[in-house]
């Protein structure tokens, strides 16, 4: 698919309900509004396409980018390009996929390191989905790393500014449904922090208690006959492209 033909389905499918929800959500100019169902079909019928991804991107439109996301290839991605596209996504829901793409490729854990200790916003907010998407799909990094990571959380998230809060809270979660291990650690840590509070804007977004979070999950994935939520995600399509 072409640059040109990708934009011009992007602006028949975009409608003015989606711009306003987006809006709602920090979308920033230009945008059409087109909805993940119809993104995800686009991404589909076109396939990975490195090439058309960095184009989508360098529109600055934002149902582009989000497509970029979804048909980059996460290890054709560098570390400078991956940290860029963070630094330019402009709004939480974007800069999560930005985490996603960049945890589907091999620089993912030190990306993780990097933009954890970054000074710039974006970078250290990104930090976190991208942990969370870590600690769900990596099997061969140690415990012992995520052990770390979630004292590191325990210790500042509180205050942590509001656009790394919810990432925090996430990647809470997630290292809790990694294994059994994490999970008693991750459940105690997050009844030790309490209840964490997230501006999300003129939205209805809540955060989730992260304890009760990850309760659940463990009951559902078990009941499906997997070992732990985290092996439960690595048997599905990734989050990126799939939703």
């Amino acid at each position: 698919m072409t640059l040109a033909a990708a934009m011009a389905a992007l602006e028949q499918a975009g409608s003015a309900q989606t711009r306003k929800t987006y809006a709602r959500h920090g979308a920033p100019e230009p945008l059409f509004g087109v909805s993940f169902a119809v993104l995800k079909t686009l991404a589909k019928k076109t396939g990975i396409d490195l090439d058309l991804a960095h184009r989508l991107w360098a529109t600055g439109n934002l149902d582009a980018r989000l497509l970029a996301v979804k048909v980059a290839d996460p290890g054709g991605m560098t570390a400078a390009e991956l940290s860029r596209w963070a630094r330019e996504a402009r709004m939480p829901m974007l800069l999560n996929y930005v985490a996603q793409l960049a945890a589907d490729g091999p620089q993912a854990a030190a990306l993780a390191a990097k933009w954890s200790a970054s000074s710039d916003p974006a970078e250290a907010a990104a930090a976190w989905p991208l942990l969370g998407q870590l600690s769900m799909r990596d099997e061969t990094t140690d415990d012992a790393w995520f052990e770390k990571r979630l004292a590191e959380i325990e210790r500042s998230i509180h205050s942590a500014p509001n656009t790394q809060r919810e990432g925090m809270n996430y990647a809470i979660i997630a290292i809790g449904c990694r294994n059994p291990s994490l999970r008693k650690l991750a459940v105690a840590a997050a009844k030790r922090i309490g209840k964490v509070e997230v501006d999300h804007g003129d939205t209805a977004c809540k955060t989730p208690d992260a304890a009760a979070y990850i309760e659940a999950s463990w009951k559902h994935s078990t009941s499906k006959g997997f070992p732990s939520p985290a092996a439960h995600e690595r048997a599905r399509e990734p989050v990126r492209t799939r939703c």
